[in-house]
């Protein structure tokens, strides 16, 4: 259960998550590049995990997002898809709304919790 915690925390602490093989810099992998390029275009800043160094999340997160294949977008909680929704969505101006929207969230959320320490 140790792993399956550790996703629910990474996705419930970043509000643009994105897990692919390799870095946005140093791609490991043709689709993770896309995706990480698709996100990088949008303008906002997004977190990462390279499941080649997790192996033991890139064993769980399938089964827990019951979704088999590398990147996984995760955007507020919730599973965006892989590298062909994420470049669909990216092509037909949906995508930088969203990250656009998720960012202004976190960042508001962070502005509230400033205020009220």
């Amino acid at each position: 259960m140790e792993t399956l915690e550790k996703i629910k925390s990474q996705i419930n602490e970043n509000s643009i998550l994105l897990y692919m093989k390799g870095s946005p810099k140093i791609p490991n992998c043709g689709f993770s590049s896309q995706a990480s390029q698709a996100l990088i275009q949008c303008g906002q800043p997004f977190a990462f995990i390279d499941i080649l160094l997790n192996p033991d999340i890139r064993t769980e997160l399938p089964k827990y997002a019951d979704w088999p294949t590398f990147p996984q977008l995760w955007i507020d909680g919730e599973l965006i898809g892989g590298c062909d929704i994420i470049l669909e969505m990216h092509q037909q101006g949906e995508l930088k709304p969203l990250v656009d929207a998720a960012t202004k969230r976190t960042e508001t959320e962070t502005e509230t919790e400033t205020e009220t320490q």
